[in-house]
């Protein structure tokens, strides 16, 4: 790949991974709209790492609460609101993991065309728009229940199928549940840790079965340049969102969607 070409597809990764716009939908539209080859796995692990490292570094404060909570309820302590926390979110983990164990393979085989992107970008798009829209939006993160966790969980089941965006399809099932957006917003962008580090992890052992793992100097940039992007993304979103609601989100894939149908199906 030439620099450009790892500095844009890193930088999109990086922008899109966090906002409800799906970055799986884009990084395979990018290449398609200008006619790049696949970026390959060992790309797709290495910006995968960078928005990991952005989400644990931005919520830093929240990861260690509900860690120390976590072994603090393990050791007989109180099961505090950030214990429970830690739980539903492990809870939520759980349907998207084996839901891509078993149809993972399948979707990358059948579900990456600009039709499929262009549907799912538009109907999740208008999700989000009904669920900020006509949602209570009276709770806060920590009123998260195991239902809460469930519904959320399986909601993002749906996220392997590009164009659905995790974070978009997350925050919509949260905000049908009434949480309010920074609740809703929180609760998705701590869900995508684990969810990240699995995703990761089973590309990493996958591309370690095959000959040629990339170079290095690529890998290197595409960390750097996701983590940063993604860092700033999360902190602009996290802002925007409280003020603004969702409808700028919901109203750009529908755009999207058009222009996918249009130049491309």
């Amino acid at each position: 790949m030439t620099t450009l070409q790892i500095v844009l597809l890193a930088l999109l990764q990086g922008l899109t991974e966090f906002l409800p716009i799906s970055s799986s939908g884009h990084l395979v539209l990018l290449p398609l709209f200008v006619g790049w080859e696949d970026q390959g796995l060992a790309f797709d692990v290495a910006v995968h790492f960078g928005t990991l490292i952005a989400v644990v570094t931005y919520f830093r404060d929240e990861v260690m609460r509900i860690l120390r909570a976590l072994l603090s309820a393990a050791r007989g302590g109180d099961f505090s609101h950030d214990a429970r926390l830690g739980v539903n979110l492990a809870v939520g983990t759980v349907p998207v993991a084996l839901a891509g164990l078993a149809l993972g393979d399948f979707i990358d085989g059948h579900l990456r065309s600009a039709l499929v992107i262009a549907t799912t970008t538009a109907v999740f798009g208008v999700l989000l728009w009904v669920a900020d829209r006509f949602g209570r939006r009276q709770r806060a993160v920590d009123s998260a229940t195991v239902i809460d966790a469930l519904v959320v969980g399986f909601a993002q089941v749906l996220a392997l199928v590009p164009g659905t965006s995790r974070s978009g399809i997350t925050m919509t099932a949260a905000l049908a549940r009434g949480f309010d957006r920074d609740g809703a917003a929180r609760f998705s962008f701590l869900l995508s840790i684990p969810v990240i580090v699995l995703a990761s992890g089973y590309q990493t052992l996958k591309l370690l079965s095959q000959p040629a793992a990339g170079h290095w100097s690529e890998i290197a940039v595409g960390v750097v340049v996701s983590a940063v992007a993604a860092y700033l993304s999360i902190g602009w979103f996290m802002g925007f969102v409280a003020r603004a609601g969702m409808w700028v989100f919901a109203l750009y894939r529908v755009l999207l969607a058009v222009v996918i149908v249009v130049t491309l199906v």
